[in-house]
């Protein structure tokens, strides 16, 4: 008896000496500078959401030179954001195995915006009238506003990222995103544009995507799961209380200010960017196949995809949906 007591003490004490298994390490890449658009991940880096499950998450921040799904394709970063459902459709269609498992954005926050006019009170009233837009959206919802509202090319000027020309011109009408270029002009032109929020308008997208690659989900659903359910606490909390995550975006970006940071979630709010249509119905960061294949619909009709793309590739809702049982 006091040689098996001797046994079980050894035992125990090398259990106790034994070291903790390692965090798994995820390098996340951002689509751009820090900003209040990407909260809820630094909240759950902040918060402690990711290492209490087991994650050494850090965040890499984006910027007008990164290309995520390269960095995420080369090995750079593990995981990483994904602006648009065009960028998932798009890896898809040139066979990279990357998938989105959530979608924080339930719309995309695409804008047009136009001076406090009183001829414009609606996408539809901007039909025949100069639009300021940058190339890459040329492909991408200006097709769209051609087939729902009859816009034409003739319509496109080029929008060069600077803002001048919109203030300056008050028959122009400008892109801009949702919680960026209204706030911008708003403090250097010192009124306030009219905004038209294009997925109020029937837009189908998401947004502000987590894109994974497909050996992590075949080698380590764990970890894509924990980052997810760590994720969907983190913009919860984010929601509710946004200055643990604020600080962390703050030392990220020192140039970003507490106005800009303030203003920016009260629009996420006020325009149900995040818990509205598949995030009300389901769960914040849930996806649809419907929504996926409305998409697809969409774009083929306008001939930015073929019609037989297989739409399914883009994502996995398997994370999401056992995120949302959990807290059934």
């Amino acid at each position: 008896m006091i040689r098996r007591r001797a046994f079980l003490a050894a035992t125990a004490s090398a259990t106790l000496a034994r070291p903790a298994a390692a965090a798994t390490a995820i390098r996340f890449v951002t689509d751009w500078k820090a900003q209040a658009e990407h909260g809820g991940f630094y909240q759950a880096v902040a918060e402690g959401h990711y290492a209490k499950r087991g994650l050494d998450v850090k965040i890499l921040q984006g910027g007008p030179d990164v290309n995520v799904p390269q960095l995420l394709a080369g090995g750079a970063a593990d995981f990483g954001m994904g602006s648009n459902s065009f960028i998932s459709l798009n890896l898809v269609r040139t066979g990279v195995p990357l998938k989105a498992v959530m979608a924080i954005f339930q719309k995309d926050p695409q804008v047009l915006m136009s001076h406090p006019r009183r001829d414009i009170n609606s996408l539809a009233d901007m039909k025949g009238k100069p639009v300021l837009i940058s190339a890459a959206s040329m492909t991408a919802f200006w097709p769209w506003l051609k087939a729902r509202f009859g816009f034409s090319d003739r319509q496109i000027r080029r929008y060069t990222y600077n803002l001048a020309p919109f203030i300056l011109d008050p028959n122009a009408i400008q892109e801009g995103y949702l919680t960026s270029e209204p706030f911008t002009v708003e403090q250097q032109a010192h009124w306030k544009p009219k905004v038209f929020l294009l997925a109020d308008e029937g837009y189908p997208g998401y947004a502000n995507m987590v894109l994974v690659p497909q050996k992590w989900i075949d080698t380590n659903r764990r970890a894509v799961q924990v980052f997810v359910d760590a994720t969907r606490d983190g913009w919860l909390r984010y929601l509710a209380d946004p200055r643990p995550g604020n600080a962390l975006i703050k030392r990220a970006n020192p140039d970003i200010t507490d106005a800009i940071l303030a203003q920016a979630l009260d629009k996420m709010k006020r325009y149900e960017m995040i818990i509205s249509g598949d995030g009300r119905a389901f769960g914040l960061g849930s996806m649809t196949d419907r929504q996926w294949k409305l998409f697809r619909d969409t774009m083929a009709s306008e001939g930015l995809y073929p019609k037989d793309l297989d739409y399914r590739k883009a994502y996995d809702l398997s994370f999401v949906r056992a995120t949302l049982q959990k807290f059934q």
